[in-house]
């Protein structure tokens, strides 16, 4: 496929603007064709008109026809081969071993979702019997069931240009509750993305769905990104990214005159809690593997340890001086870009210079590119941690503060004092934990996921996975962006009362041919009505 640079609307390519823009490959800080389109609120109007015109006739499609739309998208994408592996390369400066692995992340995703609406009870179907003899009100036929909300807007991720980006999880997930999307791809990766949208267009014509079900809006402009979320057709948004972006997005979608949901997954500081068990056994290990979990992808993961809470001993020194020679001796990394680079070393600056606040150890440049970023150990203690409140700030980047406790108490009042969190970790040797239940209970209501002597990179896609948080880590805590539940972001219920069995869907008919489980007078079951 060839890299166009303009906008992908429907089955069209469209360059309604003048103006233009260039990917930067981050080691080189070397521009490379083609140059990209701008889009703007032309190009954002036809979009969503096109996404509203088509959505009641994509919405209605057979589960199954949907599901194989959804494994064609994977195939098309897979079918890009190396020319999609080798372009994000270029622009991201990822790897492709971990290009290749989110690739599959993301073609995995499709499918997982392809098979959840395949099994029929996806949209929850419910069913109370009429009681007309029921004293002294009649009980009308209830039967209940979630529908597509409508046109989405999505925003694909910098970190993650393929499982977060233009047909990553919120693409998928939108997709396959019934949605139509209209995709603002990210500025740092634009080929990248026009191919990914190249892939999503091709299976929309394979598999014979409206072209209305898929768009694609490129450029550097956040007035683009406005004008969907002010768009009076659509009717969600999805975004991950920065605070600052997300909670945008959130007041203009809020002041509309009909406001919508905005699910935005807006970072953490993800705090990893040792307790002194942990400590008096293998704290090189501890410390090795921290290390590994907090440089992973140059620390530019939303899951990325960046808090370390202990009670001062032995064991945390031990902690510390182990990370702090494998963080003396690391070599920078690229950066995804020089937004996300200048931002990071802003912030490493900023906390060098608060208080009581020390460099403890910081690595190397392996390299004279602009855009390198290099890990940092700071240490601090827990009244100087509980003082200033940017002391818990997400730092995109490689770097963490252990804050050394003087006692439990202590650990247990910044856990108190913590704003939401994507996910808590705890560390600690068998029979520990029940000591510290308290802990987990305050845990519990600042964030999403627990993890038990591990760490929070790596996020597994599956059923049981929540990626989600509390204010400020999302703007909805009942919500995840990855797993199956990804997809309930993007439904509502509605209920048909005494409604004719020709009207009804097909999950909510008497008969229930597809087989499905579903919630008849309060207990699950296979039968018919």
């Amino acid at each position: 496929m060839i890299i166009t640079g303009k906008q992908i609307i429907g089955s069209d390519y469209a360059s309604n603007e003048s103006r233009t823009f260039k990917a930067v490959n981050p080691e080189t800080g070397e521009q490379m064709e083609p140059r990209f389109y701008e889009g703007g609120s032309r190009d954002v109007d036809l979009a969503a008109e096109l996404a509203e015109r088509d959505f009641d006739a994509y919405r209605s499609i057979s589960d199954d026809e949907r599901a194989g739309f959804l494994e064609t998208v994977a195939d098309e994408i897979m079918n890009l081969g190396d020319t999609l592996i080798n372009r994000a390369m270029k622009e991201t400066g990822l790897p492709q071993a971990r290009l290749e692995g989110e690739r599959g992340r993301t073609v995995g995703q499709l499918k997982m979702l392809a098979a959840l609406i395949k099994n029929g009870a996806w949209n929850e179907p419910g069913i109370d019997k009429p009681m007309p003899e029921r004293k002294p009100i009649p009980k009308p036929d209830l039967r209940l069931i979630q529908i597509p909300i409508g046109p989405v807007g999505i925003f694909g991720a910098s970190n993650f240009p393929l499982a977060f980006s233009v047909a990553g999880g919120d693409t998928a997930s939108a997709l396959a509750a019934g949605c139509t999307v209209v995709v603002k791809g990210h500025p740092a990766h634009p080929g990248t993305s026009e191919l990914t949208g190249q892939a999503v267009q091709s299976a929309i014509k394979k598999s014979g769905m409206p072209e209305g079900a898929f768009s694609l809006i490129q450029g550097t402009s956040n007035d683009v990104g406005a004008a969907i979320a002010k768009h009076h057709l659509i009717k969600a948004v999805a975004f991950t990214g920065s605070f600052q972006g997300g909670k945008a997005l959130f007041d203009i979608a809020a002041s509309r005159k009909e406001p919508i949901p905005v699910f935005a997954e807006m970072g953490s500081s993800n705090p990893v809690f040792i307790l002194p068990g942990a400590l008096e056994s293998n704290t090189q290990g501890l410390g090795e593997a921290f290390f590994g979990s907090l440089m992973l992808g140059v620390g530019q993961f939303c899951t990325n340890p960046g808090l370390v809470i202990g009670v001062k001993s032995e064991g945390l020194s031990s902690f510390i001086e182990t990370v702090k020679k494998l963080i003396s001796g690391s070599k920078s990394g690229t950066m995804l870009h020089m937004g996300i680079k200048s931002a990071y070393d802003k912030k490493i600056a900023q906390l060098k210079s608060t208080s009581s606040v020390n460099l403890a150890a910081q690595g190397t440049y392996s390299s004279d590119g602009a855009c390198q970023g290099v890990a940092s150990l700071l240490t601090t203690d827990c009244k100087t941690f509980l003082e200033y409140a940017e002391l818990e700030d997400e730092v995109f980047g490689p770097a963490a503060i252990v804050v050394e406790c003087d006692d439990n108490d202590e650990m247990s009042a910044i856990a108190r004092k913590l704003d939401g969190q994507l996910t808590a970790t705890l560390h600690g040797r068998e029979g520990e934990f029940a000591a510290y239940s308290d802990l987990v209970t305050v845990l519990e209501r600042k964030v999403g996921r627990i993890v038990f002597n591990g760490f929070p990179t790596g996020v597994d896609v599956c059923p049981s996975m929540n990626h989600g948080g509390v204010f400020p880590a999302t703007t909805n805590s009942g919500s995840t962006s990855v797993g199956t539940g990804a997809i309930k972001r993007f439904l509502r219920p509605v209920c048909y009362q005494n409604a004719p069995q020709d009207i009804l869907p097909v999950s909510l008919k008497n008969e229930n041919s597809a087989n499905i489980l579903r919630l008849i007078d309060g207990a699950m079951t296979r039968d018919s009505v």
